[in-house]
């Protein structure tokens, strides 16, 4: 319980640094990053599978790149739904997908690291 509410806020705070960089892609307060975090979540666990699966062909093709384009279009689309998340257009989605994984990764290395069997 506790991993998954720190992994949450984690997602907000990456998803509030980002804005924060990213000319484009705004959010209004921390309250926000923390829905958006939400809905992010929440899609990533349903819709993005399916997507995932949908574009397998692409994806391979592309060594994988494509996968940054299929964050890119959901976090563009979490952005018409959450009231006070904009981006402005793709590259700016692109740009901060790429950008939020790359956080994400070096945060839950420092916060979560590997543990040795």
């Amino acid at each position: 319980m506790f991993k998954t509410l720190a992994n949450w806020v984690v997602s907000a705070i990456t998803i509030f640094i980002v804005a924060t960089y990213v000319p484009g892609f705004e959010v209004d307060s921390f309250l926000t990053a923390l829905i958006v975090a939400l809905v992010l979540g929440i899609v990533n666990a349903f819709i993005k599978p399916i997507i995932t699966i949908l574009t397998l062909p692409i994806t391979i093709l592309t060594l994988g790149l494509f996968a940054f384009v299929i964050n890119a279009l959901l976090i563009w689309g979490i952005s018409a739904i959450v009231a006070g998340f904009t981006i402005t257009g793709f590259v700016p989605a692109l740009i901060g997908a790429i950008a939020l994984w790359l956080i994400n990764l070096i945060i839950h290395f420092v916060i979560f690291p590997i543990k040795a069997a």
